[in-house]
């Protein structure tokens, strides 16, 4: 089956934000008639860890803020603020934010907070990040974080869509990463060596077949990626992705022996509990 292309607007606005709490849209990039992405400036005073999420928004009907919880996609050291989006037709803010473009502006809360951090877990040798949907987005920003690579000597990132070209944003950054910069200069060339990506998808035909926690209990995800089951001697893991699937997981993390990490005590793996697709 012929794969969505996405369609792309894109242009170098930098305007002043003239509402409290606003940030103008820099790019915006649909990938499908239910995903996009969208770029906005970054308040000079916001500092966040890769991760971690905000709250923004629209101005409602009603007149008052109408916020929700996305995930920063883009890394802590990028000088603008990148997001991953669902499109809900009936929904009370994606509705209205999926028409946005360059030069508009929208709400931004610059409160960063969020479970999906190095710091909630406790060193170890393999680090996965598990996603689902827009879930992809929080490990958007970790795959461009230099700690990730400093940190662990592999790192899994598993995405499971419905349909192929729901994978297209999460494919875009994995290829992205070869020609990497920052990354390249300061891991050292060849550092994307350490990353094995594996996507799937449950609906639409294509290379592998199958919701992430059927191939992981039937042993194919470990064959195919060449590692053995995790452990919670060299295994550390992220969740991020919807309410089902993040209940499933943790419950078969747990079954491996892994115990769950926060900020304040930090241990084998952390799930996102912000965000539903």
């Amino acid at each position: 089956m012929t794969e969505l292309m996405p369609v792309t607007e894109t242009t170098a606005v930098k305007a002043t934000p003239t509402l409290p709490d606003a940030q103008t849209v820099t790019e915006v990039q649909h990938y499908t008639d239910r995903l996009f992405s969208f770029r906005v400036t970054r308040p000079q005073s916001l500092r966040f860890r890769s991760g971690e999420f905000v709250m923004i928004g629209l101005m409602g009907d009603n007149g008052k803020p109408l916020l929700r919880a996305y995930s920063i996609a883009s890394p802590a050291w990028d000088e603008e603020l990148e997001f991953y989006s669902i499109k809900v037709q009936d929904g009370p803010l994606t509705s209205k934010l999926q028409h946005i473009q360059p030069g508009d502006q929208v709400i931004l809360r610059p409160k960063p907070v969020g479970t999906l951090v190095h710091d909630a877990l406790l060193p170890g040798k393999r680090i996965w990040f598990f996603a689902t949907g827009t879930g992809f987005a929080p490990f958007a920003s970790l795959l461009r974080e230099p700690q990730t690579y400093e940190d662990y000597d592999e790192v899994i990132i598993t995405h499971t869509c419905r349909e192929v070209g729901e994978l297209t944003y999460g494919r875009n950054i994995i290829d992205s990463l070869k020609e990497d910069e920052l990354l390249n200069e300061v891991i050292g060339e060849g550092f994307w060596k350490k990353i094995k990506y594996y996507p799937t998808t449950t609906r639409e035909q294509s290379p592998k077949m199958g919701r992430i926690t059927d191939l992981m209990r039937s042993g194919e995800a470990f064959e195919d990626l060449g590692v053995p089951p995790l452990s919670p001697e060299t295994d550390r893991a992220m969740i991020c992705g919807n309410l089902a699937f993040n209940l499933e997981l943790k419950e078969m993390l747990e079954g491996y022996g892994l115990v769950e990490g926060a900020n304040s005590k930090p241990q084998h793996y952390v799930v996102e509990k912000a965000f539903l697709d």
